[in-house]
């Protein structure tokens, strides 16, 4: 592994800084985790458009798409000099790393000349509408159904978990057309605009506080057949590229690490507590090993190699983590733990609030468990688990 940029990454890391020191101020204690609301979209939009104009926007994809034609470690290098300023990108990271690339695997040219460029300058703002609730972490259980009818497709259906839904202005949307196939052949995927008739979004009130989950209705919802991604019955195939994004762009934790609980431990004199030193060990050897594994990731885009499906250890390292961090935080503020007050708090409640949100990293992008079979099977090359599903019509299988 080779940890250090070659000049040109060198370069160009000095050109984002400067870019990002003109435009935003770097974060520090008092820097909002979760930001949201009307405001902060506003703000997104904005800084959306700026990086766009700036030739920052999406840099590895084409010029005539709005990207800069650049690397792969040109995107990771800006990342990372992103992340240490007040960035507000929370609204277009699901658009941008997700969706949007899936229109452009199988979208037509139409498709392409119509909402890539939109979306790269923050006018407009896409979400997955994947998870059902009857689906768990079965991305082929969908029973969102897709009619033909004509030259359209009636939609009607449910999901859930569609993360930004309640802003945005278009979506992906994977449905069943032939529920006399096996699961994973009788899908389709469509772009579906998410302001017409028929389409209901319902933030749900997290424990954390936050409303950017959301419950989606689809009653008579009709979509043109030219707006369908994918030949009829092959959404799985397209899915697979929007989920293998999705991998990667839902890698870190956007809550504290082994750093932050120990200058919050220092403070306290909770350093001498053996216990907590041997967790504190165990956080930064895990840190540790998943940062040389980006390393890794980081050393292969370099040399211009694609990185293979081991990027899935990230987020199990590190929302695990961050559920262990905040649980021992918490644990250490005795019964002043249950007190969620950012004004009187330490760490202005990063620990409880972060607490709050760390289960549901450990289910978006991927639960654990199906990370672990990724792992296991494409990386380890251990046996598949046993489906017996595999060939079972749809329309057969036990339900309940």
């Amino acid at each position: 592994m080779d940890f250090n940029d070659t000049p040109e990454e060198a370069e160009f890391r000095k050109e984002a800084r400067s870019f990002l020191e003109k435009h935003l101020k770097l974060k520090d204690a008092n820097s909002p985790r979760r930001p949201s609301g009307e405001d902060f979209l506003k703000r997104a939009k904005a800084w959306q458009k700026t990086k766009a104009e700036g030739g920052f926007a999406q840099i590895t994809w084409p010029k005539e798409w709005g990207g800069r034609g650049g690397t792969a470690m040109q995107q990771v290098i800006w990342n990372q000099e992103e992340s240490k300023f007040e960035a507000p990108t929370g609204p277009f990271a699901i658009g941008l790393g997700m969706c949007v690339p899936t229109v452009i695997a199988f979208g037509s040219d139409e498709h392409k000349k119509r909402y890539v460029k939109p979306a790269l300058m923050g006018e407009e703002i896409w979400c997955q509408l994947f998870s059902e609730p009857a689906g768990g972490s079965d991305v082929a259980g969908v029973k969102t159904r897709a009619v033909k009818d004509g030259d359209e497709w009636v939609i009607n259906g449910q999901k859930v978990w569609t993360t930004g839904a309640h802003f945005s202005d278009y979506g992906i949307v994977l449905t069943r057309t032939d529920p006399k196939v096996p699961k994973h052949k009788g899908m389709t995927m469509f772009i579906v605009d998410m302001k017409q008739k028929g389409v209901e979004a319902k933030p749900i009130h997290q424990a954390s506080g936050g409303r950017e989950f959301n419950e989606v209705y689809f009653t008579d919802v009709r979509i043109p057949d030219s707006d369908r991604l994918g030949e009829v019955g092959e959404g799985w195939k397209v899915a697979i590229v929007t989920l293998m994004n999705e991998r990667l762009a839902v890698g870190g934790s956007p809550g504290p690490d082994w750093k932050e609980i120990m200058d919050y431990a220092r403070d306290t004199g909770s350093l001498s507590d053996q216990a907590f030193r041997e967790h504190l060990a165990d956080w930064y050897v895990a840190a540790q090993g998943y940062s040389l594994t980006k390393f890794r990731t980081q050393t292969a885009l370099s040399r211009g190699e694609t990185p293979g499906p081991e990027n899935s250890i990230g987020k199990i390292i590190t929302a695990n983590q961050l559920q262990d961090i905040c649980n021992t935080a918490i644990e250490m503020q005795d019964h002043y733990g249950i007190m969620n007050d950012s004004d009187s708090m330490p760490a202005n409640a990063l620990f409880q609030q972060s607490f709050m949100w760390a289960p549901g990293l450990r289910i978006a992008g991927g639960t654990d468990e199906i990370l672990k079979n990724i792992i296991a099977e494409r990386v380890l090359g251990l046996p598949q688990d046993v489906r017996v599903d595999k060939d079972v019509p749809f329309e057969d299988l036990k339900q309940g």
